[in-house]
Formats: structure tokens, sequence, C-alpha cells
């Protein structure tokens, strides 16, 4: 056996004659697989608009998914091994073979001399042999549970003991993750007590989530765990995600409450309970309204004092994280909401408030009550106040118009803001210049919808105009300017973009069916001249008809492009309260018509007659007829003779009764 030479201070570099340690390899979900499983499917926590573009990192929140565990372990000790912070193996005789096995089997015993000191080490030998069955992808689930069970028996008592390892971590989080509801109880029992201190290690924090999440009869009492640490919890930099985590994603009413009594301080956690009565829990599940129900005074200007303290520290360490969280942002609507209840504290408080976190509302908008607060902010504040917002966010205007929560914050600053200047340079000219990535995603596309018909009920639900609307009383006493004069003011801003894109993309992007949509109520109600916009979408009409290339159809072909330019030459949308067609006035229907004889042609106009375009060429008759100039009569006389007619008839298209109604009209 080779010598071994105690080390130095130093740790020196590995011999390169000596045998290398294999490089730890740890497997990786592929990129579509959900982040949690269970019953609660593919729940992700809203991701802020201030961070890039990408996919979670699934194995930030799922450590137990990699695989290969016993050799990312083994590697790491034979690096300790090789680098030596007590030996290190010198290649005395690098060309002899006999020497490299030997020093081999020095530090494979100097290893396993290692593991039998640590402690519980054959308790974890056992586990480590058992999960290797039971964490396997394809086997039987009975087989599973099987091996769930026999691991559970081996573990059962010492949970506690080792779930703050690494290795052991995660084949608790097995038992967790495959076991049934019993042994889920059994390990959050065992944990009972701990919970706070396995919350900040940075393996344990994994088996906290996945315990919250299923095993809900455990929640309510883990979550009493945190109490009074909340805030530290929140500012830690393992914890942080555990409460985040399970305030957005797992916790219902009531035990949100748990975690939010720590903003109202002291007193509060101190006087008022969460374990009482079914009237206490009603109570409490109405957050900081509850707390101040039936409390005056110095009470609760102290509770609102704790309040605003405990948000200013998360704003004062943005780097922690904890101000992208939806618990801080509640937190916050709770306290403007409280301060808006009462006039005379109502603007010193906010603008005290608004001063403190200015800078990271953009850091906000992704959640439902962040969003909130960014539009409050926005619906209250003075001209400055609203110019500071809108520097904040403008860096993200393009991650905003996708997300279902921070594009409202958009659409409010565009019905409350009355330098239009401002919003058509600060933001219309943002999202309008992503109009071809927009169109592709239907918070895209409403985005793009609200520079030209906010709030319309083609593409808005009930309940989205009436989020939006929520600030409406407001902005009515803080805003001067009329709401139509300013919604026009920012359709014109966006008009020449928006053509601009449709000339250049429109035909293509009108092939996608939320795409052509979108090219309908541009060309509908954009202001502008139209002309070269109206030629672009022609000019697919004008191709042989059917198309020679079954993989890009004929536009005709597509139904919701089709629908799209009979409506252009219906001049507006159907009108279900008059039972007729809505012109629009910024649309000429017969210049559109006009320009469908010049560009598209005889050959392929009758072309589309006889095939799937019958609607289509009906409702061009239809408008030549009512609005077209004699000369254009004539042409369609020409273009629809005896011959024609005759071979509509024999067709078995659909709209054919429709068309030859259309062409007998001319006769």
């Amino acid at each position: 056996m080779p010598a071994l030479q105690k080390s130095s201070n130093k740790r020196p570099a590995p011999s390169q004659g000596g045998p290398k340690s294999k490089k730890p390899h740890i497997a990786k979900p592929p990129a579509s697989k959900a982040k949690s499983d269970g019953p609660d499917g593919n729940k992700k926590r809203s991701r802020p608009v201030t961070l890039p573009m990408k996919e979670d990192s699934d194995s930030e929140d799922d450590e137990e998914d990699s695989d290969d565990l016993e050799d990312v372990v083994d590697a790491e000790e034979s690096q300790k091994v090789d680098g030596g912070d007590e030996m290190i193996v010198d290649s005395i005789q690098p060309k002899d073979p006999n020497a490299a096995r030997e020093s081999h089997k020095a530090q494979r015993l100097l290893q396993d001399q290692r593991r039998a000191a640590k402690p519980h080490s054959q308790l974890l030998t056992d586990a480590k042999r058992v999960w290797s069955q039971a964490r396997q992808k394809n086997i039987p689930t009975t087989e599973r549970q099987k091996h769930v069970r026999e691991l559970m028996g081996v573990v059962r008592g010492k949970v506690k003991d080792i779930v703050l390892k690494h290795d052991a971590s995660r084949i608790i989080q097995t038992i967790v993750k495959y076991g049934g509801q019993k042994e889920r109880d059994e390990v959050a029992g065992e944990l009972k007590g701990h919970y706070k201190d396995l919350a900040q290690n940075k393996y344990s924090k994994f088996l906290v989530t996945k315990l919250i999440r299923l095993c809900p009869t455990h929640r309510a009492s883990i979550l009493m765990e945190f109490q009074s640490h909340v805030m530290r919890l929140l500012l830690h930099r393992e914890a942080s995600s555990v409460l985040a985590d399970t305030f957005e994603l797992y916790a219902n009413a009531y035990e949100r409450t748990i975690l939010l009594r720590d903003f109202y301080g002291k007193e509060t956690s101190l006087f008022t309970t969460t374990r009482g009565t079914e009237e206490e829990k009603e109570v409490a599940k109405k957050g900081l309204r509850g707390v101040l129900q039936g409390v005056e005074g110095e009470r609760r200007k102290r509770v609102l004092t704790a309040l605003k303290g405990n948000l200013t520290t998360i704003f004062n360490n943005p780097d922690k994280g904890a101000i992208t969280h939806a618990i801080t942002h509640r937190a916050l609507w709770e306290y403007l909401s409280a301060v808006n209840d009462v006039e005379a504290e109502r603007e010193p408080l906010r603008k005290e408030i608004f001063e403190n976190c200015q800078d990271v509302l953009a850091e906000m908008v992704h959640t439902k009550d962040g969003s909130r607060v960014v539009r409050d902010f926005l619906a209250y504040g003075t001209a400055k106040d609203r110019k500071h917002i809108i520097k904040v966010i403008k860096p993200h205007v393009e991650r905003m118009c996708v997300d279902d929560e921070a594009q409202l914050v958009l659409f409010t600053a565009l019905d409350a803001i009355d330098d239009t200047k401002l919003t058509a340079k600060s933001l219309v000219a943002d999202i309008v210049s992503h109009a071809s990535t927009l169109a592709t995603t239907p918070q895209g596309r409403r985005s793009l919808f609200y520079l030209i018909v906010p709030r319309t009920r083609r593409h808005f639900t009930p309940a989205q105009i009436v989020t939006v609307a929520e600030t409406d009383s407001i902005r009515e006493k803080t805003s001067k300017k009329d709401n139509a004069v300013r919604e026009g003011e920012v359709r014109k801003a966006a008009s020449e973009g928006l053509l601009k894109f449709v000339e250049e993309s429109g035909a293509e992007v009108a092939r996608d069916t939320g795409g052509s949509l979108v090219v309908l109520e541009i060309m509908l109600y954009a202001d502008g001249d139209k002309n070269d916009a109206i030629s672009a979408l022609l000019a697919p009409l004008s191709l042989p008809y059917p198309s020679d290339d079954s993989s890009k159809p004929h536009p005709i072909d597509l139904p919701h492009t089709s629908r799209m330019y009979k409506s252009l030459l219906q001049g507006g949308h159907f009108s279900h309260v008059t039972k007729s067609i809505s012109q629009s006035p910024a649309f000429s229907s017969s210049g559109f018509a006009s320009a469908f004889l010049k560009h598209v042609g005889k050959e392929a106009t009758i072309a589309m007659a006889e095939g799937d375009g019958a609607f289509v060429v009906a409702e061009l008759l239809q408008r030549i007829r009512e609005e077209g100039s004699e000369q254009e009569k004539v042409t369609i006389k020409q273009w629809f003779g005896k011959s024609v007619v005759a071979r509509i008839k024999d067709g078995e298209v659909k709209g054919k009764n429709v068309l030859l109604e259309k062409i007998a009209a001319f006769s």
C-alpha cells in the first residue's frame, strides 16, 4: 500500500497521476415538468415581471426529484479524500497500474470508515437500499407502496434526527411524495415542534413545503409554529420560499391569517387567537379588517404603525426577495384599505408608505394584491407620483403585457393619467413595438385591444371589466380630462404603429385564430390611412386557389381568416342588441370592397366563390351593389356570367344559396 502523507493547512491540488473522482451528475427533469406533484397539479407561484422570461428551475423547488443521489454523495466524499482535508495520495509510481489500484482501495477504505463514524450511519445505509427501489420511476403503484412502507419502517422514530441531512432529507421526501396519507401524517407528526428550524435548512425546506401541500390536516399546526417568527423567516434565504409557496398556493383563508398576524405587531399576536371557535375563525378570515373591527384610538394607531414598520423593513431589504411575495402584497393592500377608511389620515399615511415602496413597485404587479396596490397608487396619486410609477414599470412593459395581473396596472395607467403624451411615449410605444409577439397570446392580445377598443365585451370578460373599473370612482376625483377624450388620444397614439404592424405582418398574423381578431380590430377602429394595410391583407387572396401547398392553405380556407375578411366587407361587428351590423366610423367597407376587386382579381374571386369563400364573395357582392360605383357593378356582372352561375349551382359548397341570391340581385 502506498504511503499516505498528512496534509498541511493548505489544500493542495489533486495528484495528476492518481485516480480522479467523478464529477457529480444530477439528472434534471424536463423543462415541461410541473413544479408540483400530487393533488395540486401544476400550481406555480406567480413570477415577477422583473425576472428574465425563462422557465423556472424545477430543482429549486423539488430537490427530491433529482436522481443519482448515491453518485452525488459518493462523489462529494471522494473529492474530500482526493483533495485531502486530512490526507493526500501522491502518485509515487504513476506508470504502475498496481499503485493506482492500491491507492483507490485506500481511498475507498477511508471513505467507508468516515461513513461508519457518522451518526445513524447504519440507519442511512439501510434506508438508501430501500429508497433506491421506492424512487424508481417506472414501477407499479402496488410495488412502490410496498417499498415506501418498508422505508417508513426503517426510519420510523428517527425522522427528526436525520431529516436535516442532504441525503436523508430526500429519502423522507420520497415517503411523503409517494406514500399514502397514513405515512405522510406519521412523518408530519414526528417533526412536530421542529418546523421553524426545518424551514431554514437548505435541504429540509423542500420537505416542509411538501408536508404543507400534502397534509392539510397538519397545515394549520405547522403554520402555528411560524407565529412570531414570520418576519424573520420572510427575510431568511431558505425559509422565504416556504412561506411564499404556502401563502400563495396551498393555504386557505384562515391559514393565511396565521401568517399575516405577525405583520400586525406583537400586541395583535398576543391578544388575539387563531385557534378559537368558528365565529372567531370567521373574524380572523377578514384579516386586518377583522383585527380592527371595533378598535379605535391609540390601539388602532399602534396596529397600523406596527404594520407599516414591518412593511418598511421588507422594503428596505429588497435583496432578500420578500418584496416579490404575495403575502407582502396582501399586507400592504390591507394597510392601504385601512388607511382609506379614515379620510383625515389618508393622504399623509398613503404618501409615507408610497415613498417607502415607490422604487420597488415593479416587484409587486404580478400578484392580485400587488396589482391592486399599484393601481390604487395610480388612481390616488398626484401627477408627480404617476410619472414616477411609469418610470419604474417602463423597463418591464413587455412582460407586464402578458401577465394577467400586471397588465391591469397598464390599463389603469392608460385610464387615469391625463398626460397622454407621457403614456404615449412610455407605455403605448412599447406595447405597439411588441405587437407581433403580443398577438400570439390571449394576455398580449388584450393589451393590444385596450389601446383601441378598451373594455369591449368582445374581448374582455365581465369580471375583467369590473376589475379594471374598480378605480373609476377614484379617477373621477383625481383626473381632470374627459374619459372619451383620453381614450381617443391613446388610440391615436397607437394607431400609426399598429397599422404599420398590419402592413408588415398582418397577413401572416391573421392566419392564427387570435391574431385575426387583432388585425380585424386594428383595421376597424384604428385612426389613420389604411390603404397600405388593406393592400397587404388582400395580397394573399390573389394567390391561386386552392393552395398547392397543403401545409399552408389558402387564407380563405381558414375559417377565422375568412370571417375576418367578411367582417371587413361588412364594415363592423354584428350587434346582438340591434340584430344588425354596427358600422365602424373609422373604416370604409366600400373602400375595402373596391380594393378587393382591384387586388384580388377575377380568377381568384371566382375560384373562391366556387370553393370555401362563398360567404365572403357574397358579402363582397352585397357591398358593391349597395355602395359600389356603376363601373364596379358592371365588372361584377361580367365576372359572374351564366357559366359561372351554372358551376356554382352544380357545386356543393357551403353558402352557395346565399351567393346565388346576391348574384341574382345584380340582374
